[in-house]
């Protein structure tokens, strides 16, 4: 099983765990005139063009239907609790063997070096498409994570912005969802990303644990 990580700083991981961000878009690498998409063989297959005139296939991390694991550092009490426990509550036969290697992992900070099998909860991807960045529709920023303030209400209706408690910027707000999403990638990916426009997996996806 792969894993995935979302940035638990701007409140994204807490989104995708209460099931209001539904998608997410990861930057593919490389520099392609065009992306074409197929259905061949009971799939989706995505063709680049390159500045040099070739053709290449691109190869998503994740497939339609796979399960993947959601990384979380294994001091997280969930994490504890799911590798030292069975559901229905009774102390895993794995368990000590399990905890003996947590606490000695770089994982038990940094989600990065997590297991998936450690890991608690599990989405599914239910599709791919490839897109510029910039092709983000306003209804798909709010499946990105992005909410609406209602304390930042302005003279045209509503603030939009990322979770005001996890993020120390929590001041910020922004007149449309786009608005918002071009600054939260800019800070998740780097600044000038989304003015990069980058070709980008759309995954979307649901919680199913």
């Amino acid at each position: 099983m792969k894993k995935i990580m979302f940035s638990e700083r701007f409140g994204l991981e807490q989104a995708v765990l209460a099931g209001t961000k539904t998608m997410t878009r990861r930057i593919i690498k490389g520099n392609f005139e065009d992306v074409k998409a197929y259905h061949a063989d009971g799939g989706w297959h995505f063709i680049a063009d390159t500045d040099e005139g070739d053709s290449v296939e691109l190869k998503p991390q994740y497939e339609i239907s796979e399960r993947v694991a959601i990384a979380q550092p294994y001091k997280n009490d969930g994490v504890l609790t799911y590798n030292a426990y069975n559901e229905d509550g009774t102390a895993r036969e794995d368990g000590l063997q399990r905890h003996k290697e947590i606490l000695d992992s770089k994982g038990y900070c940094n989600k990065m070096f997590v297991k998936a099998e450690y890991m608690p909860h599990r989405i599914r991807i239910t599709s791919i498409k490839v897109e510029r960045l910039q092709d983000i529709s306003g209804g798909d920023c709010l499946k990105e994570g992005i909410t609406t303030i209602t304390e930042g209400k302005n003279e045209v209706g509503n603030a939009y912005g990322w979770d005001p408690k996890i993020d120390a910027l929590k001041r910020d707000s922004f007149l449309t969802p786009r608005a918002a999403f071009a600054a939260l990638i800019d800070r998740i990916s780097g600044r000038g990303t989304w003015q990069r426009n980058p070709w980008v997996y759309a995954y979307t996806f649901e919680l199913i644990k």
